[in-house]
């Protein structure tokens, strides 16, 4: 297996997404789960996850408006980071896995660019901010 490479100064750059079904590389460090649903096709030791917070996607609710309105990103934003406010436990969790090493938030949806780990991720890395961690 080759070498890891080194992991970044702040909290907050180690915090990344990936599609869940790439491939697992020894550079995403702690590969963590962020959908409410298991990914169809994905085989639970070719995930290699190091945990499934599905508590921390959006809640059923929000996920089935996105998806029945997806052309309302900004407001799927807004909606899920009041839902995340309410989850300070999880969102400490997250961040205090960043501290030590590579956090990478995985999702399943095919679009790359409008998904909850987009959210997720830049609220995290708020919250290292706020916290004086960046």
């Amino acid at each position: 297996m080759p070498a890891r490479p080194p992991v970044p100064e702040t909290p907050a750059e180690r915090i990344r997404i990936k599609r869940v079904y790439r491939a697992a590389r020894v550079s995403d460090g702690k590969r963590i789960l962020v959908d409410r649903l298991w990914p169809r096709g994905v085989a639970q030791d070719r995930a290699r996850l190091f945990n499934w917070c599905k508590d921390i996607a959006p809640s059923d609710g929000l996920r089935h408006w996105f998806h029945a309105n997806p052309d309302h990103w900004q407001g799927f934003r807004t909606r899920y980071e009041a839902e995340l406010a309410t989850r300070d436990d999880l969102t400490r969790e997250l961040t205090g896995y960043a501290r030590d090493d590579v956090v990478t938030l995985l999702y399943a949806s095919k679009d790359e660019e409008h998904n909850n780990a987009i959210v997720l991720r830049n609220y995290l890395r708020g919250w290292l901010r706020i916290g004086g961690e960046e």
